[in-house]
């Protein structure tokens, strides 16, 4: 990318990538089925390494292999990965948001980013490991008992904190009342999906108070933020504004 560390270093698109620092890449096995694992374990590696420090890239150029040296920068340290299909995935898991390609056919870049926003803020408030301190039950079991508080708690953060990810990435936050009111009606129901999640008019209304108090200054960093490391506490009726 252009003005990147790398672009910095003299490390071009279409180099091969053979390690940075102390780990190093497999070669691509062509005799087995395709899969993300080799990068799943290759970001991994370098999650490891230190933020702070210069860092020797080893690869190649055109079959001509070098050594760059590259100055990193703080970064998100999520993973993005599309997936490819008819559904509509949007998931994130600590590490890695993942969204369905039926996002990308569907709706334009802005709109697409409300969806990038919402999971990445589940990342950034490490909502899975906060999940998984309460012994919260997943899948159809998510929208019964005492999990339900919890995975609204947790939706309705990721809708707030969303709305701070897109005006600092410079969006009109406006794009996710926009977004919502398309996708909600459409989408946006079923009865376990209703019961763990908040209605799609509230979230809607509850995006529109956030706007209203983003304020002036860019970057925003919300209060929100500052109860990422405190235990959840279900209480999502304090932070929802209904609908009128």
């Amino acid at each position: 990318m252009d003005g990147s560390p790398s672009e910095e270093a003299g490390i071009r698109e279409d180099d091969t990538l053979l390690g940075v620092g102390v780990a190093r890449f497999a070669p691509a096995d062509e005799g087995i089925e395709a899969s993300t694992a080799p990068l799943r374990r290759a970001v991994a590696q370098l999650a490891e390494l230190p933020s702070a420090e210069p860092l020797e890239v080893h690869g190649q150029h055109n079959g001509a292999p070098y050594v760059r040296v590259v100055r990193p920068v703080p970064a998100c340290r999520s993973r993005f990965e599309v997936e490819i299909g008819s559904q509509w995935t949007a998931r994130a898991d600590g590490e890695m948001v993942q969204i369905g390609s039926r996002f990308l056919e569907t709706y334009p870049e802005d709109q697409l980013a409300v969806v990038v926003a919402h999971e990445l803020a589940h990342n950034i408030l490490r909502h899975r490991e906060r999940l998984g301190a309460r012994n919260v039950d997943y899948g159809m079991l998510s929208g019964f008992g005492r999990n339900v508080r919890y995975f609204r708690q947790t939706e309705l953060e990721a809708d707030i904190l969303s709305v701070s990810l897109l005006a600092n990435a410079g969006y009109d936050p406006e794009v996710a009342v926009h977004f919502w009111q398309d996708f909600g009606p459409k989408h946006a129901g079923g009865l376990l999906r209703s019961r763990s999640h908040p209605a799609w008019q509230d979230r809607v209304t509850t995006i529109q108070q956030a706007i209203a108090t983003l304020g002036p200054d860019r970057p925003k960093r919300p209060a929100l933020l500052d109860t990422r490391d405190r235990p959840l506490n279900g209480d999502w009726q304090a932070l929802l504004v209904r609908a009128p």
